[in-house]
Protein backbone atom coordinates (compact mmCIF):
# COMPACT_ATOMS: atom_id res chain seq x y z
CA UNK A 1 0.00 0.00 0.00
CA UNK A 2 1.20 3.13 -0.83
CA UNK A 3 0.51 6.63 0.72
CA UNK A 4 -0.10 9.15 -2.30
CA UNK A 5 -0.37 12.69 -2.60
CA UNK A 6 -2.85 14.14 -5.47
CA UNK A 7 -3.00 17.76 -6.57
CA UNK A 8 -5.22 18.24 -9.17
CA UNK A 9 -6.96 21.65 -9.94
CA UNK A 10 -9.80 20.61 -10.25
CA UNK A 11 -11.97 18.51 -7.68
CA UNK A 12 -14.46 16.58 -9.65
CA UNK A 13 -10.90 14.66 -11.05
CA UNK A 14 -9.23 14.39 -8.21
CA UNK A 15 -11.98 12.44 -6.49
CA UNK A 16 -11.97 10.31 -9.54
CA UNK A 17 -8.55 9.73 -8.55
CA UNK A 18 -9.16 8.89 -4.73
CA UNK A 19 -11.72 6.73 -5.67
CA UNK A 20 -8.96 4.88 -8.27
CA UNK A 21 -6.29 4.99 -5.58
CA UNK A 22 -8.46 3.40 -2.89
CA UNK A 23 -9.87 0.74 -4.73
CA UNK A 24 -6.00 -0.65 -6.24
CA UNK A 25 -5.49 -0.48 -1.93
CA UNK A 26 -4.11 2.73 -1.64
CA UNK A 27 -4.12 5.42 0.89
CA UNK A 28 -4.60 9.25 -0.28
CA UNK A 29 -2.47 11.44 2.12
CA UNK A 30 -3.92 14.77 0.83
CA UNK A 31 -5.40 16.58 -2.31
CA UNK A 32 -4.05 19.76 -3.12
CA UNK A 33 -5.01 22.07 -6.01
CA UNK A 34 -1.94 23.39 -6.45
CA UNK A 35 2.11 22.00 -5.47
CA UNK A 36 2.44 25.87 -3.69
CA UNK A 37 2.92 23.98 -0.08
CA UNK A 38 4.15 21.09 -1.67
CA UNK A 39 7.55 21.07 0.42
CA UNK A 40 5.37 21.87 3.61
CA UNK A 41 2.61 19.02 2.82
CA UNK A 42 5.81 17.00 2.18
CA UNK A 43 7.42 17.28 4.84
CA UNK A 44 4.02 16.61 6.86
CA UNK A 45 2.41 13.81 5.46
CA UNK A 46 5.82 12.03 3.98
CA UNK A 47 3.72 10.48 1.45
CA UNK A 48 5.31 7.71 -0.99
CA UNK A 49 4.18 8.97 -4.06
CA UNK A 50 3.11 12.28 -5.23
CA UNK A 51 0.42 11.83 -8.50
CA UNK A 52 -0.39 15.10 -10.62
CA UNK A 53 -3.10 15.67 -13.03
CA UNK A 54 -2.93 19.04 -15.06
CA UNK A 55 -3.20 20.27 -18.29
CA UNK A 56 0.28 21.80 -18.73
CA UNK A 57 2.57 21.79 -15.75
CA UNK A 58 3.28 25.06 -14.94
CA UNK A 59 5.96 27.00 -14.43
CA UNK A 60 5.42 27.38 -10.60
CA UNK A 61 4.69 23.19 -10.26
CA UNK A 62 7.80 22.92 -12.00
CA UNK A 63 9.93 24.64 -9.73
CA UNK A 64 8.25 23.66 -6.52
CA UNK A 65 8.96 19.77 -7.96
CA UNK A 66 12.77 20.87 -8.45
CA UNK A 67 13.20 22.19 -4.90
CA UNK A 68 11.25 19.20 -4.09
CA UNK A 69 13.93 16.55 -5.43
CA UNK A 70 16.49 18.60 -4.24
CA UNK A 71 15.54 18.25 -0.50
CA UNK A 72 12.80 15.35 -0.24
CA UNK A 73 13.02 13.32 -3.22
CA UNK A 74 9.82 10.78 -4.07
CA UNK A 75 8.31 9.07 -7.24
CA UNK A 76 6.23 11.95 -9.25
CA UNK A 77 3.83 10.36 -11.65
CA UNK A 78 2.01 13.06 -13.51
CA UNK A 79 -0.35 12.80 -15.94
CA UNK A 80 -0.89 15.76 -18.39
CA UNK A 81 -2.27 16.89 -22.03
CA UNK A 82 0.42 18.62 -22.96
CA UNK A 83 2.54 16.75 -25.12
CA UNK A 84 5.64 19.24 -26.60
CA UNK A 85 8.74 18.17 -26.06
CA UNK A 86 9.76 21.10 -24.24
CA UNK A 87 6.87 19.93 -21.93
CA UNK A 88 7.93 16.76 -20.99
CA UNK A 89 11.86 17.72 -20.61
CA UNK A 90 10.78 20.53 -18.13
CA UNK A 91 8.86 18.20 -16.38
CA UNK A 92 11.66 15.54 -16.37
CA UNK A 93 14.39 17.95 -15.33
CA UNK A 94 12.11 19.28 -12.38
CA UNK A 95 12.10 15.61 -11.34
CA UNK A 96 8.87 13.87 -12.57
CA UNK A 97 9.37 10.25 -12.57
CA UNK A 98 6.84 8.95 -15.25
CA UNK A 99 4.86 11.81 -17.39
CA UNK A 100 1.88 9.97 -19.08
CA UNK A 101 0.01 11.62 -21.88
CA UNK A 102 -3.78 10.97 -22.92
CA UNK A 103 -5.35 11.71 -19.41
CA UNK A 104 -5.66 9.25 -16.41
CA UNK A 105 -8.02 5.76 -16.45
CA UNK A 106 -8.18 4.41 -12.85
CA UNK A 107 -7.45 0.96 -14.05
CA UNK A 108 -4.10 2.42 -15.64
CA UNK A 109 -2.99 3.62 -12.61
CA UNK A 110 -1.51 -0.10 -10.69
CA UNK A 111 0.90 -0.10 -13.51
CA UNK A 112 2.27 3.38 -13.75
CA UNK A 113 2.09 3.82 -10.11
CA UNK A 114 5.23 0.82 -10.33
CA UNK A 115 6.83 2.34 -13.14
CA UNK A 116 7.02 6.08 -11.53
CA UNK A 117 8.36 3.79 -8.56
CA UNK A 118 11.36 2.20 -10.08
CA UNK A 119 12.09 4.50 -12.42
CA UNK A 120 12.50 6.69 -9.13
CA UNK A 121 14.26 4.13 -7.41
CA UNK A 122 16.72 3.28 -10.55
CA UNK A 123 17.32 7.34 -10.87
CA UNK A 124 18.16 7.52 -7.44
CA UNK A 125 20.32 4.61 -7.76
CA UNK A 126 22.62 6.83 -10.53
CA UNK A 127 22.43 9.68 -8.92
CA UNK A 128 24.01 8.30 -6.02
CA UNK A 129 26.76 6.14 -8.21
CA UNK A 130 27.72 9.80 -9.91
CA UNK A 131 27.69 11.53 -5.98
CA UNK A 132 29.99 8.50 -5.12
CA UNK A 133 32.20 8.64 -8.04
CA UNK A 134 32.51 12.49 -7.69
CA UNK A 135 33.53 12.61 -4.40
CA UNK A 136 36.21 9.70 -4.75
CA UNK A 137 37.60 11.51 -7.93
CA UNK A 138 37.62 15.07 -5.46
CA UNK A 139 39.73 12.82 -2.95
CA UNK A 140 41.98 11.35 -5.52
CA UNK A 141 42.63 15.26 -6.71
CA UNK A 142 43.48 16.05 -2.95
CA UNK A 143 45.39 12.90 -2.30
CA UNK A 144 47.28 13.77 -5.06
CA UNK A 145 48.43 17.47 -4.34
CA UNK A 146 48.98 16.20 -0.70
CA UNK A 147 51.47 13.78 -2.16
CA UNK A 148 53.41 16.61 -4.09
CA UNK A 149 53.32 18.79 -1.07
CA UNK A 150 55.26 15.73 0.75
CA UNK A 151 57.68 15.39 -2.12
CA UNK A 152 58.37 18.89 -2.06
CA UNK A 153 58.79 19.58 1.45
CA UNK A 154 60.30 16.31 2.63
CA UNK A 155 62.18 14.97 -0.75
CA UNK A 156 59.75 12.49 -0.97
CA UNK A 157 59.45 10.09 -3.80
CA UNK A 158 55.48 9.51 -5.05
CA UNK A 159 55.47 6.15 -3.13
CA UNK A 160 57.32 7.25 -0.34
CA UNK A 161 54.77 10.38 0.18
CA UNK A 162 51.81 7.80 -0.62
CA UNK A 163 53.14 5.66 2.21
CA UNK A 164 53.42 8.97 4.79
CA UNK A 165 50.14 9.78 4.23
CA UNK A 166 48.77 6.09 4.57
CA UNK A 167 50.96 5.91 8.09
CA UNK A 168 49.52 9.55 8.99
CA UNK A 169 45.51 8.03 8.28
CA UNK A 170 45.81 5.09 10.48
CA UNK A 171 48.25 6.67 13.06
CA UNK A 172 45.18 9.17 13.43
CA UNK A 173 42.29 6.71 12.45
CA UNK A 174 41.48 9.03 9.64
CA UNK A 175 40.68 7.92 5.95
CA UNK A 176 43.57 9.10 3.56
CA UNK A 177 41.71 11.92 2.20
CA UNK A 178 40.81 13.49 5.39
CA UNK A 179 44.71 13.66 6.12
CA UNK A 180 45.43 15.22 2.58
CA UNK A 181 42.92 17.70 3.27
CA UNK A 182 44.64 18.32 6.42
CA UNK A 183 47.85 18.54 4.63
CA UNK A 184 46.59 21.02 1.90
CA UNK A 185 45.31 23.23 4.42
CA UNK A 186 47.99 23.29 6.46
CA UNK A 187 50.57 23.97 3.35
CA UNK A 188 47.90 26.97 2.34
CA UNK A 189 48.25 28.42 5.69
CA UNK A 190 52.08 28.56 6.11
CA UNK A 191 52.25 29.91 2.50
CA UNK A 192 49.78 31.95 2.10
Amino acid sequence: MLKVLVIDEIQERALEICEGLTRAGHMVAAVLADAFELHDKVRQLEPDVILINTDSPSRDTLENLAVLDQHMPRPILMFAEDSTDDAIRQAMRAGVSSYVIDGLSPARLEPLLKVATARFEEYRNLRQERDDAQRKLAERTQIDRAKAILMKTRQLSEEEAYATLRKMAMERSKRIGEVAAQIIAAAELLLG
